[in-house]
């Protein structure tokens, strides 16, 4: 019996079968969409292998299936279908061939019913190694092209950044500049009117000026935090570790800020009897570090106490720690406390208006490049501590 030819009459019928299959098979959800030609697309080529590989009198078509199984891994790709589904079509087109022939095949004698399965299985399996070949190629490509496509996004992000970094940072100088000839003559200028004290009105031409003072002073800290950050991110700041005396440090940074803690009647507490000796550290950035730490703790406290711990820590490590009884930070936004320009605020208390949501954010990033860690405890209402830890050991 030439079941070859038997195939070849029914191929129509099996197309039609089997993609009525795909269509109603819930595991092949890319096909709804589809029209029925590409829902079909080379499967009759694959059909028309079969045939001739089956017949005893016609050439061996086997390159066909080759390629059309091939191609219709591509499409596929290119249609959006996944590896499972692709497996379910050719489960379906095997099931579909057979359910046609199943007549045929049992009036055949067994030798004949056993080469023409044999044949195919073989037929299906090498269709489906070939779509699957060309499936994961096409997939390879296409994340070449986005691969590609992302780094040269990321090099004109880069770019982007560098250049409006660099436009910023000189923006900054340009402001810098004036302005800090506009602090100088008004402090000039106060203290001129201050020992003026016949003129009329005098009261209300200080109050102008310390407004001006005061409003140029925080403009320039805004500044200057805005040329920290930017120096960091592009890589500018250079680390010079030398043996540094932390409790001298920390004391100085304590007396400094001791009139604004003073301002405030908070309480300053300091316990540095167990910090390292000499750690070999940038004492610059530690400075920084500590400064907008402290300062920070007494701009969001009203009252109650500033503690500032400095001690060793085990696997040859050490710490500060800064805690305050201030207003405290909410849990949704203590994963965001370090980013640029975020600054917490309620509807009972607004943003401070000297703060620039700039500190929090330089401290992390130096904090980073001292190969540090930096953590956060708070409670709203209670008060927070915040706590960097250092290795002894510099590694770069």
């Amino acid at each position: 019996m030439d079941f070859s030819q038997l195939l070849a009459e029914k191929t129509d019928i099996i197309l039609d079968k089997w993609i009525l299959a795909v269509r109603k098979d819930r595991r092949i959800e890319s096909a709804d969409d589809l029209s029925y030609t590409s829902v079909k697309d080379h499967i009759p080529d694959v059909l028309k292998a079969m045939v001739t590989v089956l017949s005893k009198s016609q050439d061996n078509d086997i390159q066909s299936m080759v390629t059309a199984s091939f191609q219709h891994g591509a499409i596929r790709a290119e249609q959006g279908f996944d590896p499972a589904e692709i497996a379910r079509e050719y489960h379906l087109l095997r099931t579909v061939i057979f359910d046609a022939l199943q007549g045929d095949l049992l009036e055949g004698t067994p030798v004949e019913i056993i080469r023409s399965i044999r044949l195919i299985d073989a037929i299906v399996d090498e269709a489906i190694a070939r779509c699957f070949k060309s499936y994961v190629e096409e997939r390879l490509r296409e994340l070449k092209q986005l691969q590609l496509s992302l780094t040269l996004h990321n090099e004109e992000l880069t770019r982007l950044i560098s250049a409006n970094q660099e436009y910023l940072s000189q923006l900054a100088h340009e402001l810098k500049h004036p302005l800090t000839s506009i602090i100088g003559y008004s402090d000039l200028f106060l203290r001129q009117q201050r020992r003026k004290t016949e003129i009329k009105d005098n009261y209300t031409n200080l109050e102008h000026i310390e407004r001006v003072l005061r409003n140029g002073r925080q403009l320039l800290h805004l500044i200057n935090d805005v040329l920290e950050l930017s120096r960091y991110e592009a890589g500018q700041i250079k680390i010079q570790l030398v043996p540094t005396d932390v409790r001298e440090l920390i004391d100085n940074v304590c007396e400094m800020l001791e009139p604004l803690a003073a301002g405030k009647n908070l309480q300053i507490v300091v316990d540095c009897e167990r910090a390292p000796e000499k750690p070999l550290t940038d004492s610059f950035q530690l400075q920084q570090i500590v400064t907008n730490l402290i300062s920070n703790a007494i701009r969001y406290t009203e009252s109650g106490t500033i503690i500032i711990m400095c001690q060793m820590l085990e696997n040859q490590r050490w710490a500060i720690a800064v805690s305050d009884t201030g207003v405290g930070i909410a849990p949704e936004n203590q994963a965001q406390i370090f980013e640029p320009y975020f600054r917490v605020s309620s509807s009972d208390r607004p943003y401070l208006p000297d703060s620039t949501g700039l500190g929090l954010a330089i401290v992390s990033r130096l904090v980073k490049l001292l190969r540090g860690e930096i953590n956060l405890v708070s409670q709203v209402g209670v008060g927070s501590t915040f706590t960097v830890i250092f290795p002894l050991e510099f590694e770069f």
